[in-house]
């Protein structure tokens, strides 16, 4: 049963799964609660043009789009604080720019470049050493930073006009946490691509929304679920020769319905015991 264990490519390709559904679940629930996962997508979508300068200027796609994820969340935050735009406006306007941008470049290179198109629809099985070194690495210094700034982001999540009058530094948190957000697509990249990247931020944290009444008790819930998420997808991708992205998402749906199911029966429980 577990024979797929014995083969290096899976070794690297279940860790850094495990890291990116740990990593996707936790900043997830920020995006959740905030209201953010259309902001979400659209980084996720404008990691396209990153990706696309990468091959057209030889280096690592990944590491010119987290330059350029970068950008692109903190110029959203900026147009929507600065510019009097609605938030949804703004991704859309970054989401048509950076994909078409990525669509320009793709004509300029020479010949047509088959990996370009595994960044879109990802390809954990062909991570490589160097791409899990980087996935643990962004995945253990992002949850750091969530970790000792747990109470502020906490604050800011859910009365960030409170936590700028009692002093703290809200606007500087929150390009911190679009920052957090951007890393966390891109090295999520190669697990699902960049078409499903933002299931896998937002389903695992509203899967955990559905049963619970606390925040601690959502994240953690909500870290399980992703964690899961990846596993269960890309051993049942491996048995049944699936896209092991689309597998992941799916299987991720799948306990979201399982726990709106659970929230249901919980309340229609509760409504029957105090009629």
């Amino acid at each position: 049963m577990l024979d797929f264990w014995h083969y290096a490519f899976m070794q690297r390709a279940l860790l850094g799964g495990v890291m990116v559904g740990l990593l996707t679940a936790i900043i997830g629930v920020y995006v959740v609660l905030k209201g953010m996962s259309f902001m979400g997508a659209g980084v996720a979508h404008a990691s396209f043009g990153g990706v696309a300068l990468g091959f057209l200027l030889g280096v690592d796609p990944l590491w010119t789009a987290v330059g350029f994820c970068l950008l692109v969340a903190w110029g959203i935050g900026m147009v929507t604080r600065r510019g009097g735009i609605k938030e949804d406006t703004a991704v859309g306007i970054f989401f048509a720019s950076t994909m078409a941008f990525g669509v320009l470049l793709i004509g300029l290179m020479h010949g047509y470049n088959v990996d370009l198109f595994s960044y879109l629809f990802g390809s954990i099985l062909a991570i490589t050493a160097a791409d899990l070194k980087m996935v643990l690495g962004v995945g253990v210094v992002a949850l750091l930073m969530v970790a000792l700034l747990y109470k502020e982001f906490l604050y800011i999540t859910f009365d960030p006009e409170t936590a700028r009058v009692n002093g703290l530094p809200e606007p500087a948190l929150y390009y911190l946490l679009l920052a957090l957000i951007a890393l966390t697509i891109v090295v999520s990249i190669k697990v699902v691509g960049i078409v499903l990247v933002s299931a896998l931020l937002v389903t695992p944290a509203a899967s955990a929304y559905q049963l619970s009444r606390t925040f601690g008790r959502m994240m953690a819930l909500s870290a399980l679920f992703g964690v899961l998420s990846v596993v269960v997808g890309l051993v049942l991708s491996y048995y049944l020769n699936t896209a092991s992205g689309a597998t992941v998402v799916l299987t991720a749906t799948v306990i979201f319905a399982l726990s709106l199911l659970g929230r249901q029966w919980r309340e229609a429980r509760g409504a029957h015991e105090e009629g």
